[in-house]
């Protein structure tokens, strides 16, 4: 089998984490992986162990068209699988969110998402067949609070998915949300970053609240209960690529099942009291 006859899949977000263990399964399972970073320095690792790399920026249009570009270049215009990965999250109260942090916070999570979605969807259609995979999240369909850019980017992530679903029925092509709850990766590092960056911590009416949330920022090694390796979402995806009738939401981690069926079971102010305690 050569190259251009081997399924072949786009990651984004491969630096750590999710992404790059997806990307590193994938390729030892015989997919053709392209594992998208954005920093350059990120590159080295997954090409020596034999996985196509390249540069992409959600921010950035040019970069997520010349990334879209490069694969579908190497794979003569196919591609059976995109799975959008990449993505941060920005804590704070929504009352202290900028327009310029929710900005970027939609940028990187939802409108680079949106848009290389859509470059290769006409890619899909013409080839008969195709997977889009999204990573969203617990977060995607209940909120917490101190999350506020990062529950509405993922809400609009599940709508966006779901809208795009029915558009495609009668298709081969196939859209499938991934839920993950805590999963170890470097998420907790970059939102201390992006909350250091944007959030006036002494100025804010929740100064007392966020000095209870700095030490579990900077405290190595903090895990939260329930927390699952990256090899948990894996599973999810190669179900996902490979069954020939593949879910529409794969929760993953204790929490994310608890909290979709207490959606279901409870009003509304009664889940509200429980988001109140546990975030």
């Amino acid at each position: 089998m050569n190259d251009t006859d081997r399924r072949s899949i786009l990651i984004t977000g491969c630096s750590s984490g999710i992404g790059e263990c997806v990307a590193r399964g994938l390729h030892e399972r015989g997919y053709r992986v392209f594992a998208s970073v954005r920093n350059p320095d990120d590159r080295a690792a997954l090409q020596q162990a034999g996985i196509e790399c390249l540069l992409l920026d959600y921010s950035d249009s040019a970069s997520i068209r010349s990334a879209a570009e490069q694969v579908l270049e190497q794979t003569g215009g196919r591609l059976y699988a995109l799975f959008n990965n990449g993505a941060y999250g920005q804590p704070g109260a929504c009352e202290d969110l900028s327009r310029e942090a929710i900005r970027q916070q939609f940028e990187t999570n939802v409108f680079g998402w949106m848009e290389l979605t859509n470059l290769l969807i006409p890619v899909m259609r013409a080839q008969g067949y195709g997977r889009i995979l999204q990573n969203s999240s617990i977060l995607g369909f209940v909120a917490m609070p101190m999350r506020g850019a990062y529950n509405a980017s993922k809400f609009a992530i599940e709508g966006f998915s779901d809208t795009l679903r029915l558009e495609l029925a009668g298709t081969d092509i196939h859209v499938s949300l991934i839920e993950p709850g805590p999963v170890e990766s470097r998420f907790r590092a970059n939102a201390y970053r992006a909350f250091q960056q944007h959030i006036e911590v002494e100025t804010s009416v929740h100064r007392e609240r966020y000095l209870k949330m700095i030490p579990r920022f900077e405290t190595v090694g903090n895990v939260q209960p329930f927390t699952l390796p990256p090899e948990a979402v894996l599973k999810r995806v190669v179900h996902a690529l490979e069954s020939a009738r593949p879910k529409i939401r794969y929760p993953v981690t204790f929490p994310t099942y608890l909290f979709a069926a207490l959606k279901r079971l409870l009003s509304d102010r009664m889940l509200d009291r429980i988001l109140r305690r546990v975030g």
